[in-house]
């Protein structure tokens, strides 16, 4: 009886241990995935995406041109001012002469003075070119002519604005971010930042095949741009290698091939062609991208039969965020450079709703992504998101059909 009652005990004693310990395992892996939580958050917080490019920033300074300031008017004398520095006894006629004569001088010093002056605190004020990729956009400088000497503007190739909001958006997650490329590290911490970066990749992709094939070209018996091509080839290695070759070598390399070919077009030793059927095949590859978006953000299974994953979700929201924040950018310049031809096809408009839904779907930015149910009371992010990216690809789709009319 006493052996019974200790194995008894013993198995009481043994079953409360394991309750025990088993709540405080729950306890202590509860705490770590909060702190490792935590960490990633106040990580992102210090290193939040950049969802809105410097569109605006490259589409204005493309546009800009430096003209010479206006010279103001000096105030003219009235006809009642008295004629009393005419010489005595002159005639009328001739003392309305003398008047005109000390008026005009008075204009034309008042006018070569503040030339002068403004061309002085032009010099001074005048930025220098940060680099030999970015030269500044215009070339004009005021002349100490004439004051009503027109001044003159230079205009810059088409193709410099595309080029530039081509480059921007991938530059950006390669040398200016923090922690840069990500996609290939080995502890992966931030994936929701791979993904964005993952999006910017793959819009800088397709815009560097069409470009190649397309827009660079008169037609399919044209040879294609060199550093075009090249550009191309390194845009495709793949993103998550480690080593041999580094994507972010490769990348940067791809940039830097743009920027020989934007340096071209300056020297007019470069083609790029602003017809319709060379920007239809860009919207078409855009449109196709924000549909494979689309179905990601609305989806409730994948292909498997199984639900959808928060951890997935967050992931398709993500990358669908990267692919509007470089769409957005690149969209403005073709606004920029193909504004002829899409003013032509009353396009411009419809451009404009494609950039403004681009922007909003990067001005949706929750602190934590959830997956709800459409009618719970949490929100479901991936729909919010949806809704913009829709639009997007609607109005590139109504774009197609007006420049294929």
């Amino acid at each position: 009886m006493e052996d019974q009652s200790n194995s008894e005990k013993r198995a009481m004693n043994e079953s409360e241990f394991m309750r025990y310990a088993t709540k405080r395992v729950a306890v202590i892996v509860v705490v770590a995935l909060v702190v490792l939580w935590g960490f990633v958050k106040v990580l992102g917080f210090f290193d939040k995406p950049d969802t809105v490019q410097t569109a605006h920033k490259t589409t204005h300074n493309t546009e800009s041109i430096h003209t010479a300031p206006q010279p103001e008017s000096p105030e003219h004398e009235t006809a009642a001012q008295p004629m009393a520095d005419a010489e005595p006894g002159a005639t009328t006629e001739d003392k309305k002469h003398a008047v005109a004569q000390k008026s005009l001088a008075k204009l034309e010093h008042a006018a070569a003075a503040k030339s002068v002056a403004q061309h002085d605190r032009h010099a001074a004020a005048s930025p220098k070119p940060a680099d030999q990729h970015a030269p500044e956009y215009s070339t004009y400088k005021p002349s100490l002519g004439t004051a009503h000497e027109a001044p003159k503007k230079v205009a810059l190739p088409k193709g410099i604005a595309f080029i530039d909001a081509v480059v921007e958006p991938m530059d950006h997650e390669l040398n200016k971010r923090f922690w840069g490329w990500r996609p290939n590290d080995i502890l992966n911490f931030t994936d929701n930042y791979n993904s964005f970066q993952l999006g910017v990749l793959e819009v800088t992709r397709r815009t560097a095949v069409i470009l190649a094939e397309r827009i660079s070209r008169t037609g399919s018996t044209a040879s294609f741009d060199p550093n075009l091509q090249s550009a191309m080839n390194w845009f495709m290695i793949k993103s998550d290698r480690y080593w041999f070759p580094s994507p972010e070598s490769k990348y940067n390399a791809g940039l830097d091939e743009f920027r020989e070919y934007r340096e071209r077009l300056l020297m007019g030793k470069a083609s790029f062609h602003i017809r319709a059927d060379n920007l239809i095949p860009l919207l078409i590859a855009y449109e196709d991208l924000l549909g494979s978006c689309d179905e990601n953000l609305v989806k409730v299974a994948e292909k498997d039969g199984s639900p959808v994953s928060h951890f997935q979700a967050d992931d398709y929201f993500y990358y669908a965020k990267g692919v509007a924040s470089a769409m957005y950018t690149i969209l403005a310049a073709v606004e920029v450079d193909f504004h002829d031809t899409l003013e032509a096809r009353r396009g411009v408009e419809v451009l404009h709703h494609a950039i403004e839904s681009c922007h909003h779907a990067l001005e949706i930015d929750p602190l934590y992504i959830t997956n709800s149910n459409l009618s719970g009371m949490l929100a479901n992010h991936r729909a919010n998101m949806a809704a913009p990216i829709s639009h997007a690809r609607f109005y590139l789709g109504v774009l197609i059909t007006a420049l294929s009319t």
